[in-house]
């Protein structure tokens, strides 16, 4: 008789130290803002914020993964309106992020989030001066740095006003980059130039340097009176 009581009473025990310390039932059925026995928000979140001394209230639904932000978040306004998607990973923004206006699109965001257990990082570092991306490992102080190209919008429009780009939280300078990737084209052309140049026949580059004062006259198929 106790050997048939006890796995049940320990799937009981497990079951009851399992259960959520809170939840609600959503409109459809599912459970939503879960909190754990360890006092952690997990799974599927409503948060509603209500107007308060001329701020704005709004609302949030998104995942909690061990008390922190996981996977894609929505913002609205009260009203419904879609005021913001972010993306996160560890509790912090991670990917792209977008904002919106009542009119349209505001500006996109980039962002790269690290790992608080493992603060090394292996980033692609375009060369300025050439085509070549490089790996490197670096340490990376802030849970979440500025990765990528931003965009802003004219909301009305949809137009992009301006572009920034940025690797590792560092604005990279545009004019700096356009120059030296102008400069790299034009040593290009003359290093191209060099070759054709080398690749003629003997014959070819003696003639060119013998009749190079002289005005030679070339005929061009024309018909008529010369």
């Amino acid at each position: 008789m106790k050997s048939f009581l006890l796995p049940f009473l320990l799937l009981f025990y497990v079951a009851a130290i399992s259960q959520p310390k809170h939840y609600i039932i959503g409109v459809k059925g599912d459970t939503l803002n879960r909190i754990d026995e360890n006092n952690l928000k997990q799974g599927k979140w409503v948060t509603r914020v209500e107007s308060l001394r001329g701020e704005p209230g709004y609302e949030e639904e998104g995942i909690y993964k061990d008390g922190k932000k996981e996977g894609t978040w929505r913002h609205y306004s009260l009203m419904g309106d879609v005021l913001a998607i972010e993306n996160y990973k560890w509790g912090v923004k991670n990917g792209k992020c977008s904002y919106y206006t009542l009119y349209g699109i505001e500006r996109e965001e980039s962002w790269k989030a690290t790992d608080p257990e493992n603060p090394y990082d292996t980033i692609e570092v375009p060369d300025l001066n050439t085509d070549a991306v490089y790996l490197r490992v670096i340490k990376v102080d802030a849970s979440t740095v500025k990765q990528g190209v931003w965009n802003y919008y004219d909301p009305q429009s949809g137009l992009i006003t301006k572009t920034e780009e940025y690797v590792m939280d560092k604005l990279v300078d545009p004019f700096k980059k356009k120059t030296t990737r102008t400069s790299d084209s034009t040593a290009s052309m003359t290093k191209d130039t060099a070759t054709l140049a080398k690749s003629k026949p003997r014959e070819v580059l003696e003639y060119e340097k013998k009749n190079a004062k002289k005005k030679i006259k070339v005929r061009d198929g024309a018909t008529g009176v010369q």
